[in-house]
């Protein structure tokens, strides 16, 4: 017959008629017939999957709406994996004689029950040959004592699933069994439901109520379409087996129980069921934006676009711009990515000129013309840094916009299949095939989901977990790969690691839990990759007591509290995340937490981005943290921690806010355009009251609160970076603290504290201001230029030492100090009023200085200021203003061996800052000071004259 005599469509009628043995047979006719017979995949094939009473919707029962893909591969997955059961390598396949003499499969059809052949089970079990099928009538078999199974059968419940009940214990004894369409209820003398030791056995689009299944090693099983309600699997050391689309509800502990390592005594059925395992992988998951409504991701950069909250970022060669330090650094950062976000910041540079940066100064009609002669000095002072180093540029505001769509395009989370080309080791926990395989599973409205412990293995695919007290419990040396889950509405944490357990958890999708979304503790060392975990009632993840484990490219947002808690001895790893729009901290460090946190996204938290507190021990290296609705970092009591090449920009309250009493070393942060202070340092000490959520004492930890002691294992003392060294003084150092709406850097400190060799510029108050000092502050070889106020701001009582620093233009006085200590060879040039004042009861012993002022005094002392001014080098202008002191204190204060010079010719200025060259002193692009006292390897000071600062006049910028 010629397809072409009739339409299509009369073809695709005639042929929906067919049952399935013709289409099979109609398909082998010809190509034109096989495709027709293709093409009813929406009609007759999908009539077929869904009207065989062993199987249910193929997307049952997490998505029982959505078609799948092809009815046809459906019908066929099904029956395939129906007929598994059959295939026993027992039979005498090796002997081709033999063979035809071997009793066909499914020989007889017995009936038990009302009008059947047999009636009871156990009569139709004891007459039944190896691969009968046992057919239940519709009714209530009940059994009075255990069913043994010796030979294999398949046992079907005849009509609609719920027609058949089966009240009995059943233990098999044989190789293989089927159980399809039946419903499982207890005995009166056992809630154990069925037993397999050595055999295999499977069960189709069965429910099971109030009882329990066990399978135990070498025996193994394959569980499908099945309801399981108030009922558990328990399977101990089983090699491999598959449980899916299976419903589990209601259960009073948990639903799957896996114990035991898996066996290496496999049965037959083991590399069926690998090749079923293979052959039906999970597809990947569209986003669905509806999931998680507070961290639509896209929303979320477009906010860093705002024109309020952006930032001038720093771009070099040796300290580039955070991502391409995140990418070196990050363990497995992409070379490719990385050249491709500089090529694109190079573009934006080139796209237009630096325009002059702005000013809050409004008195440019003081200037004089001998200001405009001091350019030449300021030259001088820049030229003197900058050869044989690479020119860094500070990015202007019509930049920004450029600058920001750029890390739009290249600040990625990377994708799963991403992540597993680059680690090995996570590709093979992803592809692993041992234990308990559960797929497309829905665990709702019960205790526990899944308890694996004592080494047992499992690996969970595409299931939904809700409304449990927990998720998965993975325990005592055991493994869980959890991939492309849902996991939501839990009463405890949704998945939970601890003692030794270890693992994959992948591409879930984790929200709304009442405790932490994934909970890391007792040594527990997971793998966690590509997760959405947000909108949880308490912290997004919590890493304590020991815990270890790699957090890396994840999306956590919308937590109530800390988006990632490290506690306890807790020591993760943290890459690569973007943690966003939190009610808390971005990552919270407290009670001895450590941790390497590096190259993450930290935006739009309450509270601080980072906030480590209580013996916080964190590296917080190279993370992007911007846009927060308080502190960018907080180092409050006792805090520590190593917090480096981090850019910090945009939070509404200080970039860092740190007690005196902790010991941070802030090296290499690009701090800019916060709302207060660039760097702020305070000494009242915290309350119980103070901490945000999510840090204070709320967590439930006494386990590792007791363990904490003592239990700093070996292991976690190696991963600690050679490079770190133990300090025991607060330093700030080598960072770029500009254009923040206060002073650049407040010191309130009872303790004391190093500032060395950092650049703050442009700061809407003061560059340093000292208010509180009862120690030593020791501030040297900075650069402070083109404050909003003065430089540097010294209150009475405190103790400072100012030495070796560059002051440079500042829009009020350079120094002015009411405090004690010590002022030795710094340049003070250009700013608008005096360059050094000192006030009140100050006692400061002023050598060696450079100064410079054309509109006012260059030193000026008043009220009971005292000490030794000598030796200082004062450039006078036109006015000869040099120094000014009243008679009344000449006694208290010694002014000897000052040398005063006055410009007359323009090559005179030219040599003002040569010999010695500008400060701060460079020795190969390292501050002399940094190079003593730091061990390790620190990003050169570069530097760039542009067109002008302060209404056209000079700049001297100096950038780390």
């Amino acid at each position: 017959m010629e397809v072409g005599i009739l339409p299509v469509e009369l073809w695709q009628l005639i042929f929906s008629y067919l049952h399935l043995p013709d289409l099979g047979r109609c398909s082998l006719v010809c190509r034109a017939w096989s495709e027709l017979v293709l093409s009813l995949d929406r009609t007759r094939w999908r009539q077929l999957c869904l009207g065989c009473l062993q199987h249910r919707h193929p997307n049952w029962p997490n998505r029982p709406g959505v078609e799948p893909p092809s009815w046809r591969e459906a019908f066929k997955q099904h029956y395939l994996a129906s007929k598994t059961w059959s295939k026993t390598t027992q039979d005498l396949d090796s002997s081709n004689c033999l063979s035809l003499f071997r009793r066909r499969k499914g020989w007889r059809r017995l009936c038990v029950g009302v009008g059947g052949e047999f009636g009871s089970l156990r009569a139709a079990l004891a007459a039944a040959s190896p691969y009968d099928r046992l057919v239940l009538l519709p009714g209530v078999h009940e059994e009075q004592s255990e069913v043994l199974l010796k030979v294999p059968v398949e046992v079907v419940g005849q009509g609609k699933l719920g027609d058949v009940a089966l009240l009995a214990s059943i233990d098999q004894h044989c190789p293989t069994a089927r159980l399809t369409n039946v419903v499982f209820m207890p005995a009166r003398f056992t809630s154990l439901l069925y037993k397999t030791t050595s055999g295999y056995v499977q069960f189709d689009n069965c429910n099971f109520e109030s009882g329990q299944l066990q399978i135990h090693a070498p025996g193994t099983c394959q569980v499908k379409f099945c309801t399981f309600s108030q009922s558990s699997i328990h399977l101990r050391s089983v090699a491999l087996c598959i449980l899916e689309h299976c419903e589990f509800t209601g259960s009073e502990n948990a639903s799957v129980t896996v114990e035991g390592c898996p066996s290496s005594d496999r049965n037959w059925a083991c590399k069926h069921l690998a090749v079923l395992a293979k052959s039906c992988t999970v597809s990947l998951r569209e986003p669905d934006p509806a999931a998680c409504p507070v961290a639509k991701w896209d929303g979320w950069r477009e906010s860093l676009l705002r024109p309020v909250r952006t930032c001038k970022i720093v771009v070099g060669e040796e300290q580039s711009s955070f991502l391409a330090a995140a990418g070196a650094q990050a363990p497995v950062g992409s070379a490719q990515e990385d050249s491709e976000f500089g090529e694109n910041l190079r573009a934006a540079k080139e796209e237009e000129e630096y325009p002059s940066l702005d000013s809050n100064s409004s008195d440019s009609d003081l200037r004089s013309d001998d200001e405009e002669d001091a350019q030449v000095a300021y030259k001088v002072a820049c030229q003197a840094h900058s050869p044989n180093h690479t020119l860094a540029d500070v990015m202007d505001s019509k930049l920004q916009s450029n600058r920001l769509h750029a890390l739009q395009r290249d600040i990625k989370l990377k994708s799963l299949q991403q992540e597993l080309q680059q680690d090995k080791e996570a590709q093979s926990l992803a592809n692993s095939l041992q234990g308990c395989i559960i797929r497309q599973c829905l665990f709702r409205d019960g205790k526990g989901g899944i308890f694996i412990y004592s080494r047992g293995q499992a690996k969970v695919e595409g299931s939904i977990f809700r409304d449990l007290t927990y998720a998965v419990r993975c325990i005592q040396n055991s493994k869980v790969i959890m991939l492309r889950n849902d996991i939501h509405h839990c009463k405890a944490s949704g998945i939970f690691l601890r003692l030794l357990a270890g693992g994959l958890i992948a591409d879930n999708n984790i929200h709304s839990n009442c405790e932490a979304g994934v909970d890391i503790r007792k040594g527990a060392n997971p793998l966690v990759l590509c997760n959405k975990i947000h909108s949880g009632l308490r912290s997004g993840i919590v890493v304590a007591g020991n815990g270890k484990g790699i957090i890396r490219s994840n999306q956590i947002c919308g937590n109530k509290e800390a988006g990632i808690y490290i506690l306890y001895n807790g020591n993760p790893a943290v890459s690569g995340n973007h943690i966003f729009q939190g009610m808390a901290a971005g990552i919270a460090v407290n009670e001895n937490g450590r941790g390497q946190i590096t190259g993450n996204i930290i935006c739009e938290n309450q509270w601080g981005g980072a906030d480590i507190r209580h013996g916080g021990d964190p590296v917080l290296r190279n993370n992007l943290i911007s846009c927060g609705y308080s502190d960018g970092v907080v180092v409050g009591e006792r805090g520590k921690g190593l917090i480096e090449g981090n850019v910090i920009y945009g939070n509404k309250g200080c970039g860092v806010w740190m007690m005196s009493s902790s010991l941070p070393h802030l090296i290499n942060n690009q701090i800019s355009h916060n709302s207060i202070y660039g760097v702020a340092v305070f000494c009242h000490k915290d309350n119980a009251g103070d901490y945000p959520p999510g840090q204070g004492g709320s967590e439930s930890f006494q386990e590792e609160r007791e363990g904490a002691g003592g239990e700093n294992d070996a292991d976690s003392e190696e991963e600690y970076p050679a490079a770190r060294r133990p300090i025991s003084v607060a330093l700030v150092e080598l960072n770029s603290i500009n254009h923040n709406g206060a002073a650049g850097l407040h010191v309130k400190s009872s303790e004391v504290l190093n500032i060395i060799a950092n650049v703050i510029h442009a700061n809407g108050d003061g560059g340093v201001a000292v208010l509180q000092s009862s120690q030593l502050t020791r501030i040297a070889n900075n650069s402070i230029s083109c404050n909003s106020r003065g430089g540097v701001l010294v209150e009475a009582d405190c103790q400072v030492e100012l030495r070796g620093n560059g002051i440079y233009e500042n829009s009020s006085h350079g120094i002015v100090s009411k405090g004690e200590g010590v002022i030795a060879e710094n340049d003070i040039i250009g700013n608008h009023r005096c360059g050094l004042q000192l006030l009140q009861a100050a006692d400061m012993k002023v050598t060696k200085n450079r100064i410079q002022s054309f509109r006012d005094y260059g030193i000026a002392l008043f009220d009971e200021a005292k000490g030794l001014v000598q030796e200082n080098l004062i450039f006078q202008g036109r006015s000869k203003k040099s120094i000014l002191r009243p008679i009344l204190n000449a006694e208290d204060c010694i002014i000897q061996n000052n040398m005063l010079l006055t410009f007359k010719k323009r090559f005179d200025m030219e040599c003002m800052l040569i010999n010695p060259p500008a400060r701060p002193h460079l020795e190969g692009g390292v501050p002399v000071s940094c190079t003593a006292a730091a061990g390790q390897r620190v990003s050169s000071i570069t530097t760039r004259v542009d067109g002008g600062c302060h209404n056209h006049g000079s700049i001297f910028c100096t950038i780390l």
